[in-house]
């Protein structure tokens, strides 16, 4: 089974539970909504409430103490909290090239770009106060940092280099160019060393992050932020899996089938 199936398929076995977006009041109590839900702890982090030791008052008491307009913050946390399913049913094999690219950077690399550093400064936070007491945080410290650095680079590199040469390969294909194999020939890109590189990222990084964390499962007597931590872990294994896909399973295949099409090879 190719490796991005494999990362898709141990994903699939995570069991990840949501609040729904109509099950906080504000007689809901702060801890209790974020251990339900980490997405909702940066809400709460924006509005400076406490959720972790401190989070015991329910939404109205913690609205009134920090000066916040209840209907505002409750309306905060059913938009975080609404989920929004991608269908199963979308043939991603099937989009344009110049669509699956221009989904890859808007989505996935937008996620990365916008996700890594301030989850970096996160799991940084948690380990000052919990280093000593959870034998795997230095660990995961420094895989994360050295795993953040190579996939931001990755992705940079993608968007300047890769995908712009992907672009031209494909438009020559679709429009019979008859200088698209001169094009190919002087142009061409080694994609099987840059699906090699995927691969090395994600296994050396993110498989060992899966074991570290026993796939992202906290500990019994795991602190609300230790919660949220890994629950912000799990959802960017999640998109990182759905990522390697899309490139990996279907995006460098497909033009790697036009160069070999276009070489006459």
């Amino acid at each position: 089974m190719p490796l991005a199936d494999t990362f898709l398929l141990q994903f699939k076995r995570m069991d990840i539970m949501f609040l729904q977006d109509n099950a906080i009041t504000g007689e809901t109590v702060v801890r209790d909504i974020v251990q339900a839900d980490y997405r909702t702890a940066a809400v709460f982090d924006a509005y400076g409430i406490d959720y972790c030791c401190g989070g015991r008052w329910p939404v109205s008491s913690a609205c009134l103490m920090k000066g916040v307009q209840q209907d505002e913050l409750l309306d905060k946390l059913r938009q975080v909290t609404r989920t929004l399913t991608l269908s199963t049913t979308h043939a991603f094999e099937e989009w344009d090239i110049d669509f699956l690219i221009d989904y890859i950077r808007r989505v996935h690399h937008t996620y990365l770009r916008n996700n890594l550093p301030p989850l970096s400064e996160a799991l940084d936070r948690f380990a000052g106060k919990h280093r000593n007491k959870y034998a795997y945080i230095p660990a995961l410290e420094e895989l994360f940092m050295r795993f953040s650095t190579e996939t931001l680079q990755h992705i940079k590199q993608e968007e300047e280099v890769l995908f712009p040469y992907i672009l031209q390969v494909a438009h020559a294909y679709a429009d019979k160019d008859s200088l698209a194999t001169l094009l190919v020939k002087t142009l061409r890109k080694p994609l099987p060393p840059v699906m090699e590189q995927e691969h090395a990222i994600f296994s050396n990084y993110l498989l060992p992050v899966r074991e570290l964390t026993s796939l992202y499962t906290p500990p019994e007597n795991a602190c609300t932020s230790h919660r949220v931590l890994f629950g912000r872990l799990r959802e960017l294994d999640n998109d990182l899996s759905q990522y390697l896909y899309l490139e990996t399973s279907i995006l460098f295949p497909r033009i790697i089938n036009m160069e070999k099409e276009l070489l006459g090879t």
